[in-house]
């Protein structure tokens, strides 16, 4: 059936109604939901800061074989020259086999360097962790803090805010059409209040408070048709008391 403007009027003041009451409940909870989400992102940044971090210092560490295995394998060779050279036929093969093991302790000191750095950039890496590690438990305690308050918060008015979401919803689905719906929720999208319908109170607008002429009063207690304000684009859905009389022009 058809609903008549007056109708159409009283479902979208009664659904205003209902969503100040959700919006109200909200507030309460002030900016806890905020905190609690910035402290959810700060936890996830730090977790994932010490995951590079143990990467990093797990490279570093096969790093630091690989250059234990590179000394261990050049200490056999020069090893392996030392007993060459006791068995050399002349002057030249001695000469080669100490560049070999020349350039092998060359070899290990410059492994030894590598592995030091390593070594250096491993214990960096664990006190960056350590910092982080932390950063991130203070977080997680300030985290824990804050969803016991927003939680006991939440509890005190769960069963209002399911029911009066309930009531919304019906309100919304079964009894608004949805092009009128549509504009209700932009509308209430633009407004800082989230007010979308208003009444005119003491001949101005109950949204922006600009002046509402009384003629146009008079048209929106007729409830014809669905007016809006002419300032903040809000819809009016009566006038409290009775409308002042418009002007008709003539001398009194």
């Amino acid at each position: 059936m058809e609903l008549t403007i007056a109708q159409k009027l009283d479902a979208l003041l009664k659904l205003q109604s209902l969503d100040s009451q959700l919006d109200e409940l909200i507030k309460i909870r002030g900016g806890l939901p905020e905190e609690v989400r910035d402290l959810e992102d700060d936890i996830a940044g730090f977790e994932t800061r010490i995951g590079k971090f143990q990467g990093e210092i797990k490279t570093l560490e096969e790093e630091i074989e690989r250059n234990r295995v590179a000394k261990k394998d050049a200490e056999k060779l020069i090893t392996k020259y030392k007993d060459q050279q006791m068995n050399v036929r002349n002057n030249r093969e001695f000469d080669a086999i100490s560049k070999e093991i020349e350039l092998q302790s060359l070899e290990i000191e410059l492994v030894e360097k590598r592995g030091n750095e390593s070594q250096f950039r491993v214990r960096g890496k664990e006190e960056e962790i350590k910092t982080t590690q932390a950063a991130l438990n203070e977080r997680k305690e300030d985290l824990k803090a804050k969803k016991q308050e927003l939680d006991q918060i939440t509890s005190e008015s769960q069963e209002e805010e399911k029911e009066i979401i309930k009531q919304r919803d019906q309100q919304a689905t079964t009894i608004i059409e949805p092009r009128l719906l549509n504009s209700y929720k932009k509308i209430r999208g633009n407004a800082l209040n989230g007010l979308a319908v208003v009444m005119v109170k003491r001949g101005a607008c109950g949204g922006c408070f600009n002046v509402v002429p009384p003629q146009r009063q008079a048209d929106i207690k007729d409830k014809k048709k669905i007016i809006v304000c002419e300032h903040c684009g809000r819809i009016f859905a009566d006038v409290e008391g009775v409308p002042e009389p418009a002007l008709t022009g003539r001398g009194r």
